[in-house]
């Protein structure tokens, strides 16, 4: 086998077989080292996509040419809005998935991609030679000795670097069910890039038989009528399978309370730091004693597979306590466990040691993606890789990077906070994480990104046509409502308070009549440029502040704070985002808009303290 290439992805989980997809698109020869083949992009956890803020990132990884949302539509089960009452901004797509049509189906598309070598090994040593102050990566060295070339090097380890799991008092060596755990590789980058190693815990619920379980005793999930997924074309959406809704109750918890003592969470045989926002059940309960009651949700692993994942239950207590709860809970009286629940904790590396581009500072040519920065879900990883992987086929080409700003994309505020905050606990990203997010929504993702994935490569020329007419579309419309004026009838129903499905057939009559007077076709007229259409004209002000405050932001954030400024008592600042200052000590006005609860009027405020700290003193007179 040729052992020479151009980049070679480490790691065949969301993140790896993004980076690879699109390195390999882009033209670069590339290899994929992975354990399995048949595992690549598997779902070692819940059996889902999307959601609120991790939505946003897929739309993203779509508009930029990824391969996720082209599986997502091919395999999903079922699909869901989220947050309908709410704003444009804050809604999410959420599906669930066939996780073994969706890990075959991504096989499928990676043997079939151009340029792209899968071969199943697993890397032990990166390799790097010295090029003056610091290090340019070389290739990596697997398990049987052999060695692989490359100029540049994506490492997308999940939880495999020094997994180890725990069900109780039991523990063992695993990157996840049933898999070896790597071990050597995180030492020698963590040697490499000169940066300290951290460990960081996530788990997973038990298995249930689908068919042990009754069904009459849950409260069924309504599915939603929805005309689009992640890509960017229509589709007819359908429900194939139902999901449902259980409870926890006071014996469930009593259980759980009582053998608390026997969870490894508990007992102090864990030690990496568990995520904040999806806590084991018997951290739930420890933390909120008075709750009656947890959901449970009752979701199928796929669409011919007898088991069941009832996320909320995530676990790393004994295999006979998870049947005592789990058999206590309204419908699950009879369960029987097809797979033990259990927490694995791994390592890995500080993402303050890499660039916006995800490569090391410190070692030319390596970039890390997924958790080994410190993230937990599928689709962060998968943002990462897409973004880790699209910068080493420019590095090895030598073309200018490829950033994505906070300001333009989820993707962008992700990549930000892990490099400039670090990681303390599993990162997931949210929307409320987005200091612009009505600036970052769902309908306009394909009008923010769709360019750069055109630019680069990635998107076809019979797509962006048919994205260029949906613009046009768009720009026609808002150009129309707008020269209108607040009084028309179509600007009244744009305005309205709750956009209904009957104001937005009204507004597709009214507009359609518009574009055919004007001899333009509406076809391009889809329910997301409604959406858009929409959210430009009703939120126009709070749009226009909101750009300026982006362009303020990026115009200020080089300014320097001087070490001498006071931020005991400054007007107009909290006092929890003074004592925040205080102990973040920022450096410039960009770390300080990374400090959590900072929001744009404080940076406002502090711009304007910074500004005048450094006038003469004269001059403030």
């Amino acid at each position: 086998m040729n052992n020479q290439f151009d980049v070679i992805v480490v790691g065949g989980g969301h993140a790896g077989v993004e980076a690879a997809y699109a390195a390999a698109k882009m033209g670069s020869r590339t290899l994929l080292l992975t354990l399995d083949i048949d595992k690549v992009a598997s779902m070692p956890c819940n059996p889902s996509l999307g959601g609120l803020g991790k939505g946003h990132i897929v739309f993203e990884v779509s508009a930029l040419g990824g391969l996720m949302p082209q599986l997502c539509s091919k395999t999903y089960l079922q699909a869901r809005m989220l947050n309908t009452s709410k704003g444009p901004a804050v809604q999410g797509l959420r599906l669930q998935i066939d996780k073994y049509a969706y890990s075959a189906l991504a096989k499928e598309y990676l043997l079939n991609t151009p340029n792209l070598t899968i071969a199943p090994h697993m890397a032990i040593q990166i390799l790097t030679e010295d090029i003056g102050s610091i290090k340019r990566i070389t290739g990596v060295v697997t398990t049987d000795g052999k060695a692989f070339y490359a100029p540049t090097v994506v490492i997308t380890t999940g939880t495999f670097m020094k997994g180890l799991v725990h069900i109780g008092r039991t523990r063992y060596k695993a990157g996840r069910r049933g898999e070896e755990a790597v071990y050597g590789l995180s030492e020698s980058i963590a040697q490499a890039m000169n940066a300290p190693l951290g460990r960081l815990k996530t788990g997973t619920p038990p298995r249930l038989l689908k068919t042990s379980l009754d069904y009459s005793k849950f409260d069924q999930q309504e599915s939603q009528s929805l005309d689009y997924l992640y890509e960017f074309d229509h589709m007819t959406v359908e429900e194939k399978i139902p999901c449902y809704i259980a409870y926890t109750n006071d014996e469930t918890h009593d259980i759980i309370s009582n053998n608390l003592h026997l969870s490894a969470l508990y007992s102090g045989n864990i030690k990496g730091t568990g995520p904040r926002y999806c806590p084991s059940i018997e951290d739930k309960v420890g933390r909120y004693p008075d709750r009656p009651s947890h959901h449970v949700f009752i979701e199928p692993e796929g669409a011919d597979i007898d088991e069941i994942y009832p996320a909320g239950l995530s676990t790393s207590l004994p295999l006979e306590v998870q049947l005592a709860y789990i058999r206590s809970i309204k419908g699950c009286e009879n369960a029987v466990i097809a797979k033990c629940g259990y927490a694995i904790e791994y390592d890995f590396i500080q993402p303050t040691h890499l660039t916006h581009t995800l490569e090391a500072k410190a070692v030319q040519g390596l970039f890390l993606a997924g958790q080994i920065n410190g993230t937990t879900g599928y689709e962060e990883a998968a943002g990462q890789g897409m973004i880790a992987g699209i910068n080493a086929h420019l590095r090895q080409s030598n073309q200018e990077p490829f950033i994505l700003s906070r300001t333009e994309s989820y993707i962008g505020v992700m990549i930000d906070d892990l490099i400039t905050l670090g990681a303390d606990e599993p990162y997931r990203m949210f929307t409320s994480r987005a200091e612009r997010r009505l600036l970052l929504r769902q309908d306009n993702v394909f009008l923010r990104l769709m360019p750069y994935g055109k630019k680069l490569g990635l998107i076809d020329d019979a797509l962006y046509a048919k994205f260029e007419s949906e613009k046009a579309v768009i720009e026609h419309c808002v150009a129309y409502v707008n020269a209108g004026g607040n009084q028309t009838p179509i600007f009244k129903v744009l305005h309205a308070v709750e956009f209904t499905s009957d104001l937005q057939k009204q507004s597709r009559e009214l507009l359609t009549a518009m574009l055919t007077e004007k001899n333009l076709s509406a076809a391009a007229l889809s329910s997301r440029a409604l959406l858009n259409i929409h959210a430009q004209i009703k939120y126009a002000g709070y749009l226009h502040k909101e750009q300026l405050e982006a362009e303020k932001a990026i115009r200020y954030q080089n300014l320097i704070i001087p070490d001498t400024i006071d931020y005991a008592g400054m007007q107009g600042l909290t006092k929890e985002l003074q004592q925040k200052l205080m102990h973040y000590k920022p450096a410039t006005i960009a770390q300080a808009q990374l400090i959590p609860g900072m929001t744009p009027a404080a940076i406002s405020i502090l711009i304007f303290q910074v500004r005048m700290a450094d006038k003469p003193a004269q001059s403030q007179e």
